[in-house]
Formats: C-alpha cells, structure tokens, sequence
C-alpha cells in the first residue's frame, strides 16, 4: 500500500487478508526457516505462473519491487526480512533491483543471505551507465552488493548506452554469470526506441509500465513481445499509487469476485496478469499485509477480455 491510502481502503485490505488467511494462504510471520519449505523445494501454493519463451522456464507471475521500499540505510530491517521471508514462503521468486535504487541491492543480498534464500529467489538488476568498462564494473558491484556470483536476469537500465552493453551482457550469459539478459524503460516516451531494440536484439526480457491508467504499452509493445517471443516484466503497476488515490472510498463492485478479486489492489494487478504477454508484474512494498495482498492476485481466476472492460469502465467512472 502507498502513502495516502485512506483509512477505508486500509480496511478493505484487512479484509482481502482475513479472506486469504481463511483459504490458507496466509502464513505466521517469523523466519523462513519456520515458514517455508527447504532450500531447494517448491512452496506449496497455486500462485500463477508463467512461462519465460527463450527457456520455457516458469516463474511466478507477481514478483517484488525494490525501488525506494528497499532503500534503507540498515539491511537489518526486521519488517523487509520479514516482507522477504513471506514472500519466498507463499512461492515468491522475481526480486527487481538497480543500482539506482540506493541500498536496495545490498539490503536484497543482506537479508536473502540471512534467510538462506537465494536458491530460491530470481534475482535481478541492471546496468545504468555509461560505456564497457564502467558498466562491468558497476554489474560486478551490484553482484558484490547481492551477495551472488550471478543473477538471473541483467537488464539496461532505461536503454542507457545499450549499444554497448548488450553486447557485454551476452558474454556475461554465455559465461554463466546471468542467465537471461534483458533492457528497461519506464515511461511511453521510449517506446519507440524500445521497439526498435526488441525487433533487432531480440532480448529474453523487457520491462516496461503497464498498468489501467497507462495503457500505451497494450497497443504494440505487449503484442510485439509476445510475437518475437519475450518475456515482459510490468512495472509501476499501480502508476506511482495514482491508482489508490483515485479509488480513494470507493468500494470494489461485487462482481470482482466472478474472478477472486478481494482487494483494489487485486483489481489492478488482475487487470495487468489478464495480459497473456505478461510475464511478471513487480508491485514494491515493504510491509508484510502488503505483500501478501499483491501477491493473492496470482490467485484464482483473471479476468477475460469482457470483464477487463467492465473493470476500465468502473475505474473511469468511480
């Protein structure tokens, strides 16, 4: 949840937990150790998962963020451990980080090494510099900081100097050091520069915003991902908390439930998760109630095309 949500969605919150809490989903708080399964197996839960084209690997469809709710000057932060902890218990796997996220990297690598939990997490990050030899020398920071000897995925970070880096990123994934190379933008203005990468790079991943209040990506992006077969990682999915704030008292219509939605937040990322391009969307937080919330929208059913309509026209109107 962002700052400003009002006491009303709060509880309408609460509310979406008691619900998951009474299908079992919810887990008590504490260590991974006392929570999740072993290093190396598969939580036990139905989160949605979709596949990555380059590999056919799966991977769970709601992942985490890390810009500003990881950005804290102490890696010991009880509450992130435990945001953490629960995130790999209820099968969590995707961690989004970069080096422009301030302590982000350090504090992920802190804690999923405290939590043995790396086995378990998809890690990844980004390049954000410029030209060969800072851009090595800042991934092998960001691997340092990460407490790994690779990532999982290794992205240009807003296209920055991509002609450079890519061509250093696939060395790094043929020696084993990331296992899947990817670029990122954050807003329409670079859609067009990232289309033309996509058709004549033709990365493992892309990320990009998508979400009911940005919907340019929908148009040609989204299509064009899933023609040349590449994942997609949705982020800003809740426009920088606009969302929340519009929706501020109003209640969720009764027909969310037609596909398992208890919660505004369940709303907009069932929304995006109803896009079959959509790989992985990274809502960021740092609160457990948070969490927990984002990811029960891999949960049960999404919406068809029909309903994702009915779902704009009710945001439009509320």
């Amino acid at each position: 949840m962002k700052v400003g949500e009002s006491d009303s969605l709060v509880d309408g919150r609460r509310a979406a937990l008691k619900a998951i809490a009474a299908g079992g989903l919810a887990l008590a708080s504490g260590a991974l150790a006392a929570a999740a399964p072993a290093t190396g197996s598969t939580a036990d839960t139905n989160i949605l998962r979709r596949r990555i084209p380059s590999s056919g690997e799966l991977i769970a469809a709601v992942g985490l963020g890390t810009y500003q709710s990881f950005d804290v000057p102490d890696s010991a932060d009880p509450a992130l451990e435990q945001v953490l902890a629960r995130f790999v218990a209820l099968g969590g796997q995707m961690v989004d980080s970069s080096p422009m996220y301030g302590n982000a990297e350090s504090v992920v690598g802190d804690l999923s090494a405290k939590l043995g939990a790396r086995d378990r997490l998809f890690l990844a990050t980004k390049v954000w510099t410029s030209g060969r030899a800072d851009g090595i020398r800042q991934m092998e920071t960001s691997l340092a900081r990460l407490r790994t000897k690779h990532v999982d995925l290794m992205q240009v970070h807003n296209l920055l100097d991509w002609q450079v880096h890519l061509p250093t990123l696939r060395e790094w994934k043929q020696q084993g050091r990331t296992r899947y190379l990817g670029i990122t933008h954050y807003h329409e203005s670079a859609y067009r520069d990232v289309e033309a990468v996509l058709r004549a790079e033709k990365p493992d991943f892309v990320q990009i915003n998508y979400s009911m209040v940005e919907r340019d990506a929908e148009k040609r992006l989204l299509p064009l991902a899933q023609d040349l077969g590449i994942a997609v990682i949705i982020n800003r999915p809740f426009a920088k908390a606009s969302l929340f704030s519009h929706v501020r008292g109003k209640p969720l219509p009764e027909w969310v439930a037609e596909f398992d939605c208890a919660s505004w937040a369940q709303f907009f990322l069932k929304f995006i998760l109803a896009q079959p391009a959509v790989t992985c969307v990274i809502p960021a937080t740092s609160k457990v109630q948070h969490l927990q919330d984002n990811l029960a929208a891999g949960l049960g059913r999404l919406p068809d095309a029909q309903q994702r309509a009915r779902m704009a026209e009710y945001l439009a109107r509320v």
